[in-house]
């Protein structure tokens, strides 16, 4: 991973309001098409982050807002337009760069301790991940009987003390075009999908490229990542726009077949060759394809070994770390795409948000029961998903990729 300079680094207090930069004197009289783009540009970035201050996250006046972000230029410019509508919304937003995340990295102890401060608001805006909290990993809070391994997670999911969005990859073009849209009809959208799963007792995955899996839903609750951030303890991606579930543990059985784009350690791919993966009680047991396959298995297959290595560095819990390495073949989720601006571009955060498709993840779970150092999502195309009912009456949500509404 290339070291960024020392000079990214940056703590921004909220006291004073970040002066702006004008470049237009340095424009020449023959360049005003240019300066228009610019300003047009600027001007998109500005509105998009002021929908997901105001609109999403609805900041309120006094609110500490922690930005979390990196040094290259497209997270760090929606921090930044971020960072101006907290303040134009009457927040308290602090700006804290770090080196570049991936899957199997520790966040900076100083992006750790910033989360001590309570803040009510929480924003991830990182080229790959936020990082691994490592003295929770080895040591878990534990909140009203469940337990996170990062103080993240405990604040949003355990003691519900904040809200957030978090968006991994995320780039300037796929911001301003996918944040901008009908959130109230995406809601009724995420909210039809969400009664049906939490209704149903299995769903049955088929797909053109070869897909054809069983997934049992069994005290499971969907999730919906709306683009409703307002109530503490809510949060999820922008661009928003899927329905997600985690899996009954040990149950999914069947093939998936990626042919869309996925995730990796190296970061994600859009997929030349369809990836084929073997599913046994709710594992990954055989993974067949060309090199995308290989790139995935070996992802799989590093954080097997990390798991026990972090466990005799005394980095997991004793007698976690082959919970952990058996988890890192555990499919952990099955969600639903739901924003019609979104498209398959290669970055996740986007990808599985596009509409006609379908993902599911390998490693760790959403209900805290599957842990795992990965979380690798997949995407399907063109998926026909059927939820089936405790009475053995089915209903199909999506065929084909189209949703049944």
């Amino acid at each position: 991973m290339p070291k960024e300079s020392a000079k990214f680094a940056d703590l921004r207090s909220a006291g004073a309001r970040r002066p702006r930069k004008h470049h237009h004197h340095q424009l020449t009289e023959a360049q005003p098409i240019l300066a228009a783009k610019l300003d047009r540009e600027a001007g998109r970035l500005r509105e998009a982050a002021r929908i997901a201050v105001e609109a999403s996250l609805r900041v309120k006046e006094g609110e500490q807002v922690l930005i979390i972000t990196n040094p290259k230029s497209d997270v760090a410019a929606i921090a930044e337009a971020v960072y101006d509508a907290s303040l134009e919304a009457g927040g308290r937003p602090i700006l804290i760069f770090q080196p570049v995340k991936t899957q199997l990295d520790f966040a900076e102890p100083a992006v750790i301790a910033a989360f001590e401060a309570k803040p009510e608001v929480i924003v991830s805006l990182s080229a790959e991940k936020l990082g691994k909290d490592p003295g929770a990993i080895a040591s878990p809070y534990t909140h009203n009987g469940a337990q996170y391994d990062h103080i993240f997670h405990l604040q949003l999911y355990g003691e519900k003390s904040c809200r957030s969005f978090w968006s991994p990859s995320v780039t300037e073009e796929s911001f301003v075009r996918t944040v901008p849209v009908d959130y109230g009809e995406m809601r009724r959208r995420c909210a039809s999908l969400k009664d049906a799963l939490d209704k149903a007792v299995s769903v049955h995955v088929i797909a053109p490229g070869g897909t054809d899996i069983s997934i049992g839903l069994r005290g499971r609750e969907a999730k919906s990542d709306d683009g409703d951030f307002s109530r503490p303890g809510s949060g999820g991606n922008l661009p928003a726009g899927e329905t997600f579930i985690s899996p009954e543990n040990g149950t999914a059985r069947g093939r998936i077949v990626f042919d869309g784009s996925i995730s990796v350690n190296e970061g994600d791919i859009i997929i030349q060759e369809p990836i084929d993966c073997v599913v046994e009680k709710g594992f990954v047991t055989f993974v067949r394809g060309g090199g995308e396959a290989a790139c995935l298995l070996r992802t799989i297959e590093a954080a097997e070994r990390s798991a026990r290595e972090f466990e005799r560095a005394g980095k997991l819990p004793a007698g976690s770390g082959e919970i952990y390495a058996r988890n890192a073949r555990n499919i952990g989720e099955l969600g639903i795409g739901l924003n019609p601006a979104a498209r398959i571009s290669g970055r996740m955060l986007e990808d599985e948000k596009a509409f006609r498709t379908c993902h599911f993840a390998i490693g760790m779970n959403y209900d805290d029961d599957a842990p795992s150092l990965i979380h690798l999502d997949g995407l399907v195309k063109s998926p026909t998903i059927t939820a089936v009912f405790g009475d053995g009456s089915e209903r199909v949500i999506e065929r084909e990729g189209e949703l049944e509404e």
